[in-house]
């Protein structure tokens, strides 16, 4: 994975964007459930080490170890992403949690914190204990508006990070799925009462949504009878009357058995 590449400005907006979606969306956030104990939730800032890879104003490799795929071009993701070294990554336990970061060893750093979500592995980084590779887009939100470019000709940074908490939906694919049959264990859906409805829509083209059965516990599943057309977008309807749509969250390629993690979850 390259670590550094060619320079060019950014400005910020797509940071205000985020910022907006996560303040507006309460049900809109990202951090692996498995480890969330809001009693442990990093408070403190600690030290790490920072680098950025592809486009200047990219979102690093679409289609990373996370399986996120272009997804992370679009809000919530926004392009605020970053591939995380064997520490935050963790061996993909670590796909889609949220930190905070902000620099301020270098002119050009704004000590202005920015939020970016682990999408992708670094395995390179090493140089230290806790190391983020982020998109250009995300490097640069660290800047002064204007600097951008000159805090990605710093090359390797020194940053402070800590841990933001949110929980998502995330939909572990029956090992007997095929193109034909679709079922999923769906995991953490937030307090909203009893999961009610599932419905699965076929591509992002297609307005038609299909119901899904409940088969057994939190499996829910669909006999299509004719080829599904991925990528699967899911809705969540709950006994209280909320829905939530996870849009393209199956994405093309799954594969029986993997588990892919929404943005989504319904408001507590």
């Amino acid at each position: 994975m390259a670590l550094f590449l060619q320079h060019n400005s950014l400005s910020i907006t797509t940071l205000v964007t985020l910022f907006s979606i996560l303040l507006n969306l309460n049900h809109s956030c990202c951090f692996n459930p498995k480890l969330f104990n809001v009693s442990k939730l990093q408070s403190d800032w600690s030290p790490a080490g920072a680098t950025w890879y592809g486009p200047a104003d990219g979102a690093g490799t679409d289609g990373g170890a996370c399986g996120y795929l272009d997804t992370v071009e679009n809000p919530p993701f926004s392009k605020l992403v970053s591939a995380g070294g064997p520490s935050l990554f963790k061996s993909g336990k670590g796909c889609g949690t949220c930190y905070q970061v902000k620099c301020t060893g270098n002119s050009a750093c704004s000590g202005n914190q920015a939020t970016v979500i682990i999408t992708d592995e670094c395995p390179g980084c090493t140089s230290e204990s806790v190391h983020f590779d982020m998109s250009g887009t995300a490097f640069g939100a660290m800047a002064i508006s204007g600097h951008e470019g000159q805090l990605r000709n710093a090359g390797v940074l020194q940053i402070q990070y800590k841990s933001y908490p949110g929980v998502t939906i995330t939909f572990r694919v029956d090992s007997g799925s095929d193109p034909y049959y679709f079922g999923t264990l769906i995991e953490f859906e937030d307090g909203a009462g009893d999961l009610m409805e599932v419905h699965l829509k076929q591509n992002d083209d297609s307005d038609s949504w299909l119901s899904m059965q409940e088969s057994w516990g939190a499996v829910w599943k669909l006999n299509s009878g004719s080829t599904l057309q991925a990528p699967l977008s899911i809705r969540l309807t709950a006994s209280n009357g909320q829905s939530v749509v996870a849009n393209n969250v199956i994405p093309t390629g799954w594969q029986p058995g993997q588990t892919y993690r929404s943005v989504v979850n319904f408001e507590v």
